[in-house]
């Protein structure tokens, strides 16, 4: 989906850890690009899941909960903020409950088709750098600008840890692929870049000259 006219989005896919976050926010800069963060909302909503007292494991009431939360996603200086039932949420986005609980309540299909929505919002009046794990695949599966960013288990996990963060990288990844709606895969079209070895700036210099030979212009 990127309709005739439509600004331009560049998909930013991979799995957790991977760095993909880091280069979104730093391509958005260089570009003058919008950054949206597309794991936020999903992370939003788990948490008002988890506040509501609700089972992970219970998808009709996360569906039901979902069709009746109030969901406001703005851009603030460039960068995606999101609303939810009236609250901002970003304060308890990577409380450890979220983090153990996001993968269930993102496989809820109605949860994936409400939130993608969102997201496609954001490309009627902005140029993005959109970053997630069915950006390209799913969410904006016409943009000839489609990424994924990767690294080994061994050096996802060592980063989530050096967050102060505890994800089962194993784990999440097999939930996060295997899951009916908008499973993670890597889009047929997609560059892919290992970011193992690699700096932030070293990722993102990578993705600006791919971009340049596609066509696309680069602010000086």
């Amino acid at each position: 989906m990127n309709s005739p006219g439509a600004h331009t989005v560049i998909a930013i896919d991979g799995p957790a850890a991977s760095g993909k976050s880091s280069v979104a926010r730093e391509l958005a800069r260089r570009l003058g690009f919008a950054y949206v963060n597309s794991g936020a909302m999903y992370r939003a909503l788990t948490w008002l899941v988890l506040e509501r007292g609700i089972s992970p494991e219970d998808p009709a009431a996360i569906e039901r909960l979902a069709n009746s939360a109030p969901i406001s996603c703005r851009l603030r200086d460039h960068d995606s903020t999101i609303r939810i039932d009236g609250i901002d949420p970003e304060p308890f986005l990577r409380e450890d409950r979220v983090n153990d609980n996001v993968s269930l309540v993102s496989s809820v299909p109605r949860v994936r088709e409400i939130l993608v929505a969102q997201l496609r919002r954001y490309a009627e009046r902005h140029d993005l750098v959109m970053e997630g794990r069915d950006i390209g695949s799913v969410v904006f599966p016409g943009t000839p600008f489609k990424f994924y960013i990767d690294a080994s288990p061994e050096i996802r996990s060592r980063r989530r840890e050096a967050q102060g963060q505890r994800d089962r990288i194993s784990a999440r990844d097999q939930a996060d692929s295997s899951r009916r709606a908008s499973p993670l895969i890597i889009a047929a079209d997609a560059h892919v870049i290992d970011s193992s070895n690699l700096t932030v700036d070293g990722v993102v210099g990578e993705i600006i000259g791919r971009l340049k030979r596609k066509g696309l212009t680069i602010p000086a």
